[in-house]
This record gives structure tokens, sequence and C-alpha cells, in this order.
């Protein structure tokens, strides 16, 4: 289970690595484009790269830092760096989508009064098509982590909107090219921020499940009681915990009365390898904690939890 985790938290570094190589050179470009053209919906699609580059680089950090080994102090490492790496992610997409929302709003309302604001459709053009595929490619890079890390998904969510955005580009820009309709230029720029928005609030949400010690979303607590009062030996459980550490790193501890037999017997040792492999088998829990006790026990706790 550790050589896994380590192999995998490998394969994100270097995902994040290559993603990192291909958004900063498009960034570039992009910038140059967004001046040319004049486009603010290219620069708003800028300014949202640029919150994947810094996202991506958030993610690099945590990842790296999350890899450091448990210590003493650090009982259980530093892979909740991840957690906090999705957070930043999190509120810098919130902070791109409320600055392009402002200025896309802005400029629509300085051409209803009558300010003109041409903007270069082929340049905006060009530059779009080649950011849908420096967002694809990144995409695909870190498509495969995405899963397994909450870290990872944040930089996924950020780059996949920024690939909704590059076709948003590409519509504005094919309608300044055929039409001359320059508003849709913001307007365009006020669907990206929308876009932003949602996912934002999405990986927001996870973020604060793992920091509240919520059990995750995919754990039902009911159906592991269930599976700990159908092991012979055990006739209650109590005291039900399931927490993450980060995505993927499942925690969970319990205290389980049990017959008299069962220490009479000497096989608690027998017990606590078959809890444990449920837990790790059915619910992939990571760490699995029981306390085991004789029948009654839980009368005689303060304070009780379920």
């Amino acid at each position: 289970m550790a050589h896994d985790h380590d192999h995998a938290a490998t394969a994100n570094r270097a995902r994040l690595w290559v993603a990192i190589a291909i958004i900063g050179a498009f960034l570039v470009v992009q910038l140059v484009g967004a001046f040319i053209s004049g486009s603010l919906a290219l620069l708003a699609d800028a300014g949202h790269m640029t919150s994947d580059l810094i996202g991506l680089v958030v993610a690099l950090v945590a990842a790296v830092v999350a890899a450091r080994p448990a210590t003493d102090r650090q009982t259980y490492g530093y892979r909740r760096a991840e957690v906090f790496g999705a957070l930043v992610n999190g509120v810098i997409l919130v902070v791109v989508a409320v600055s392009v929302a402002v200025g896309a709003v802005g400029r629509l309302m300085s051409g209803a009064e009558g300010e003109a604001h041409e903007v270069q459709g082929v340049p905006m053009l060009v530059v779009a098509v080649i950011g849908l595929a420096a967002n694809v490619a990144a995409m695909l890079v870190l498509r495969g982590g995405a899963k397994d890390s909450i870290n990872l998904r944040g930089a996924y969510l950020e780059v996949l909107g920024d690939l909704i955005g590059s076709v948003l580009v590409i519509a504005a820009a094919l309608v300044i090219v055929f039409t001359g309709f320059d508003a849709a230029d913001p307007i365009a720029s006020l669907a990206i921020a929308a876009l932003i928005v949602p996912r934002a609030i999405s990986l927001l949400r996870d973020v604060a499940r793992v920091l509240f010690e919520s059990a995750p979303a995919d754990t039902d607590v009911a159906e592991i009681r269930a599976h700990i009062l159908g092991t012979n030996g055990v006739v209650a459980v109590h005291d039900v915990h399931v927490w993450a550490i980060t995505s993927g790193s499942h925690v969970f501890s319990a205290h389980v009365e049990v017959e008299p037999e069962v220490f009479a017997s000497d096989v608690a040792g027998e017990l606590l390898d078959e809890l444990g492999g449920c837990l790790s088998d059915h619910f992939d829990v990571a760490h699995s904690t029981f306390q085991l006790e004789p029948a009654g026990r839980a009368e005689r706790e303060q304070p009780q939890h379920p």
C-alpha cells in the first residue's frame, strides 16, 4: 500500500512538471496575442492560465511537501499539504472569475456608451486555437492522477476550465471575424467567468470536507458499521470515526464490543486482522484502529458517540 502510494506520488509530481512546462510556454504566447488583438476574452483566458500556472506550481510544492516522511511531531506525515494546495487553487479560481467578470461588464457598459474597443479577430483566433491544443495536452498529462489526488484534481479542473475558455474565445473570434460584432469578446469573458465559479465551489467544498474531518463523500458509515457488526464475535460498535488525511487516504477508528470468548480464547489478534482486512478490501481504508472492549463497556463511557 505504501509503495503504491509513493509510486503514485512520484508520477503525480512528474505530471505537474510537464503541465507547468506546457502552460508556462503558452502563457507567453497568449499574453502577446492578447496585446496584439486587443481581446479581453483572450486576456481573461491568459489571466485564467496565469492562475493555472500558479496553481500548478502550488500543487507541485504541495506534492513535494506531502512526500516528506512522518515524524513524532507530524504523526501522519505532511500529506495534508495537498489539501492546502487545493485550497489555494480554489481561492485563485474565485479571484480570477470575479476579475474577469468585472472587466467584461465594464467593457460592455463602455460599449453601450459609444466607446469602441476594436478587437482583431484573426490574431485572437490563431492564439485561441494554439491555446486549445496546449490545454488538451496539459489535461491529458494530468488526467491520470486527478482521481486519486485532490491536489492534482484542483490542477486538472483549472486546466479543464482553460480548455473550455479557449473554445469560447475561438467562438468569439469567429463571430468577430465574420460579423464584426466586437461585443462577442466581453460576452465570452463573462461566460468564462461563469464556468470557473462552479468548479471553484466544488473544489473548495471537497477541501472543507477534509479539513473538517467529515466522512469522505464516497464512504457509507452505516454500511461500515453493519460490516463490523456482522463479524463473528462482535456484539456492538460505537465511537465510529471516518475521515481523510487527503484524497485516497482514509482513516478509521472505532470501539468494538466483543463476546467474552474472544478474550478467553485468545483470538483477539485474529479478529483485529479480520476487521482491518474488511475495511481495507471493501472500503479502501488505508489505516484503521480498533479498540476491543468487553460487552457493555459503552454504558460506562462518557461522552458516547454513535
